[in-house]
């Protein structure tokens, strides 16, 4: 997973075979043999040689020109964060010895924050692990507590599977946003970790992870059917926490006016109410 693996050329082919022929308005002769844009006709759309750019996608040559990127980032049709991913990619920086795993940690303030919020809320770090949360944000979704990680439960927990109605959509946006956490900075142990294992236990996620999409981590709506308030579609809002590196405070909220909102409220009503134990059986009771 270190840079050593050729990032840039795995990207660069992953992208070049989700790109149509018809789409760049190349004819297409024949049978394809291969999905996608063969290298050649990259090249030539790109307005280099066949034989650079074969070089790229082999490792041979890991730090084109940013002109190259760019050109090549167009005919790969990439959106503004992909490109920045394969900016990112091509870049020429020293490599790195394989470091020890960077310890997260939870500004009290944020917890005390967190503490104080109405709506569900949670701290997540960069490789998707729920770094703290309010007791709303378990009940919205059981598997939002510390210690758990996201992309875990959502590709090996039945349970936390079963809240996504469509959960072919979640999970490709949270690979996605994934990898642009993560980005070029791929030699922390959690990490390979994390890719490994997931890609061991789950042929969605191994699908999903060989395309390298690429999507900034900003807040979207999420639906979710849950078992005591039935479907129910929010707003997540990703806010970064200054000074440190990839922790997001992640925040739901319903839109107004809309059932949404109701739904949230009975959700936080159950919250609020305390538990009363069960009284003693009759028989059992100890007498007056």
């Amino acid at each position: 997973m270190t840079r050593d693996t050729n990032m840039l050329g795995e990207y660069l082919r992953a992208r070049r075979e989700l790109v149509t022929p018809d789409s760049v308005g190349l004819p297409q002769f024949g049978v394809r043999r291969v999905p996608g844009l063969r290298r050649e006709e990259v090249a030539m759309l790109a307005g280099i040689s066949a034989d650079y750019y074969l070089r790229l996608e082999q490792g041979r040559d890991r730090n084109p020109s940013v002109q190259i990127l760019e050109s090549l980032a167009r005919v790969l049709q990439l959106d503004d964060d992909s490109t920045a991913y394969l900016l990112g990619l091509g870049s020429d920086r020293p490599r790195r010895t394989r470091r020890r795993p960077r310890k997260e940690a939870v500004p009290s303030g944020i917890r005390k924050l967190l503490d104080s919020l109405t709506l569900p809320a949670f701290l997540e770090g960069r490789y998707f692990e729920v770094l703290a949360a309010n007791p709303l944000a378990t009940a919205l979704q059981p598997r939002l507590a510390t210690g758990r990680n996201r992309l875990r439960d959502v590709f090996l927990d039945p349970a936390e599977r079963s809240l996504y109605p469509d959960w072919e959509d979640a999970t490709a946006g949270l690979v996605a946003g994934f990898r642009q956490s993560v980005g070029t900075d791929t030699d922390d142990p959690r990490f390979i970790e994390l890719v490994g294992e997931l890609s061991l236990a789950s042929d969605r996620f191994r699908q999903l992870w060989a395309r390298h999409d690429v999507h900034a981590s900003e807040g979207a709506s999420v639906t979710l059917d849950h078992p005591q308030v039935g479907e129910l579609t929010l707003n997540r809002g990703k806010l970064a926490i200054s000074g440190s590196v990839g922790l997001l405070l992640v925040v739901h909220h319903a839109d107004r006016n809309t059932e949404n909102v109701e739904k949230l409220n009975l959700l936080s009503s159950y919250q609020a109410v305390p538990h009363t134990p069960d009284p003693p059986d009759r028989a059992t009771a100890t007498p007056e």
